[in-house]
């Protein structure tokens, strides 16, 4: 399975809504399997828009891996982090050694990690990490546009391309994930033009910023957004001048697995804004991206819901790496669990229910 074709606009054209007709068929299963109907709410649903996406009744999720897109965010000169960018290289890094967070609990569930260096400030020797490169780091987003237009497309093709790749060496299901110090910044100031709020609304403490620290980030949001002037309607104008190109890598990794016909689900509140970004550019892709818990920063929930998409898991988390998207995929192994293992009402010798009007 590849995307041969380089030509973005051709690659979006070619997205197709999921089958309707197979997800039908596959609740019709569902109703006739010896329970209460409709008892297992959102695991059956899982199933159903499983089989829709991968065209078949018996859908199975195979090989499954977070994808980790990591950059580094020139609006960290604001002062709107904890941290520098070295954080970004060497937690990165630590993926590949298997000792970081989104790692441990990625090996739990069954999952592989694969980091992405899409935009790093430093240059790293790191077997493991995939080099995607499209510059090092993006610019301050309160001074100018954090990257070309073209960049942006680059980085979204890369997301496309890595996606393809992964498919091709057998993974069948993925989560998305990011690593970059400053990237709350660059996924509030979309969140800010996409939901048309003010900053404040959507802007939280990140990896744990003081009550001027704070200040300051919201203070750096809303300047960038005056100096740029991003276009709400065209969501690569935004994500040129505002975002970053972690969000821009990965806003490719959902686009390519809907032209994959592949599921992926999002992690938490910067990789949901990715999401809303595939689904304004491929409207046709929201069908196979999956939500898989709420994230704690403010703007977590509100991007879900401009989404229309309710998260599975309510753990107040936010860490971010994709840790959050890893602890979903055993929910959809438990869906399949039951879709296959649960006899029909005959076979469990009970009588039928029926849909009551």
């Amino acid at each position: 399975m590849d995307i041969k074709d380089r030509n973005l606009e051709r690659i979006i054209a070619g997205i197709e809504p999921v089958d309707a007709d197979i997800m039908e068929e596959i609740w019709d299963l569902w109703d006739k399997k010896a329970k209460p109907l409709r008892s297992l709410g959102r695991l059956e649903e899982m199933v159903a828009r499983l089989g829709g996406i991968y065209r078949t009744t018996q859908p199975e999720t195979g090989k499954k891996a977070v994808i980790v897109m990591a950059a580094d965010n020139g609006v960290i000169e604001e002062g709107v982090t904890q941290s520098d960018h070295h954080v970004t290289s060497t937690v990165t890094c630590n993926m590949t050694k298997d000792n970081a967070t989104v790692s441990i609990l990625a090996r739990m569930n069954g999952a592989d990690v694969i980091p992405v260096d899409i935009g790093m400030k430093d240059d790293v020797d790191c077997p493991g990490i995939w080099q995607r490169k499209i510059c090092h780091g993006t610019k301050n987003i309160t001074k100018g546009a954090a990257m070309s237009r073209a960049d942006a497309e680059a980085a979204i093709m890369a997301g496309i391309d890595v996606v393809s790749e992964m498919a091709g060496c057998g993974y069948h299901m993925f989560a998305t994930g990011e690593m970059g110090i400053g990237n709350t910044t660059t996924s509030s100031a979309m969140a800010a033009v996409y939901l048309d709020c003010p900053p404040e609304v959507v802007t939280g403490r990140g990896a744990g910023l003081t009550s001027a620290g704070l200040e300051r980030k919201i203070a750096a949001i809303e300047k960038a957004i005056a100096v740029n002037k991003p276009a709400a309607d065209d969501p690569l104008d935004v994500l040129s001048k505002v975002g970053g190109l972690d969000i821009a890598g990965l806003t490719g990794c959902f686009l390519g697995a809907a032209a994959l016909r592949l599921p992926i689900l999002i992690d938490g509140f910067i990789s949901s804004v990715a999401a809303l970004t595939a689904i304004k550019i491929a409207p046709d892709c929201a069908g196979y991206i999956f939500p898989s818990h709420c994230s704690a920063e403010p703007g977590g929930r509100k991007i879900l819901e401009a989404l229309g998409m309710e998260a599975y898991i309510h753990g107040n988390m936010c860490l971010g790496e994709g840790t959050g998207a890893v602890n979903a995929f055993h929910l959809f192994d438990t869906a399949l669990e039951a879709y296959y293992k649960i006899p029909e009402f005959a076979q469990a010798k009970i009588p039928a229910y029926i849909h009551l009007k």
